[in-house]
C-alpha cells in the first residue's frame, strides 16, 4: 500500500502561490490606504476651515488659518499645527494682503462669515485636491480633480 501525503515539492509550491498571491494583493490595499489618508487629510482641512469661520462669527472676530507650504502644515487659530501626509504637497492661493512670506499664506474670515476667499490645492502624485473658499460667502468646498 502505498503512502498517502505530499511532496516537498508539492509543499514549496503552493507556499510560493501563496506569497506571490499575498504581494499581488498587498500593492492594492497599500496604495488605497495611502489613497484614504489623503483623501481623509483633505476633509479634515476643509473642517479646519469651516472651524476658522464659525469661531470668526462667534467671536465677532477676523481669524485665519495659515498655512505653510514649505513645512506642508496647516494651524487654525489658537490650536496646534497639522502636519499633511508626508508624501503630500500643499499650495495655497489667497488675497496678496494674506501671503505672509514666499510658503506662507493665510484665509481670513470676518465676522458676517466672509473671507477674503482662496483655493488650497494638496497634491500627492498625479491626484489634486481643491480645498476652496468663497470670498462672499466663506462657503468651504473640496473637489477631488481625479
Amino acid at each position: 500500500m502505498r503512502a498517502r501525503g505530499f511532496t516537498l515539492f508539492e509543499m514549496l509550491a503552493v507556499i510560493l502561490l501563496i506569497g506571490i498571491a499575498a504581494a499581488a494583493v498587498s500593492i492594492p490595499v497599500t496604495q488605497g490606504l495611502a489613497s484614504a489618508r489623503v483623501n481623509a487629510a483633505s476633509g479634515e482641512l476643509a473642517a479646519a476651515l469651516r472651524w476658522t469661520r464659525a469661531q470668526a462669527i462667534v467671536k465677532g472676530e477676523n481669524l485665519a488659518l495659515e498655512v505653510d507650504t514649505a513645512a506642508a502644515t496647516y494651524t487654525p487659530p489658537g490650536k496646534a499645527n497639522v502636519r499633511l501626509p508626508k508624501d503630500m504637497r500643499v499650495s495655497i492661493t489667497s488675497a496678496r494682503e494674506d501671503q505672509v512670506n514666499a510658503t506662507t499664506g493665510r484665509i481670513r474670515f470676518f465676522p458676517d462669515g466672509s473671507s477674503t476667499g482662496g483655493r488650497i490645492t494638496l497634491k500627492r502624485g498625479a491626484r489634486e485636491w481643491h480645498v476652496n473658499v468663497g470670498w462672499l460667502t466663506g462657503a468651504v468646498s473640496v473637489v477631488d480633480t481625479r
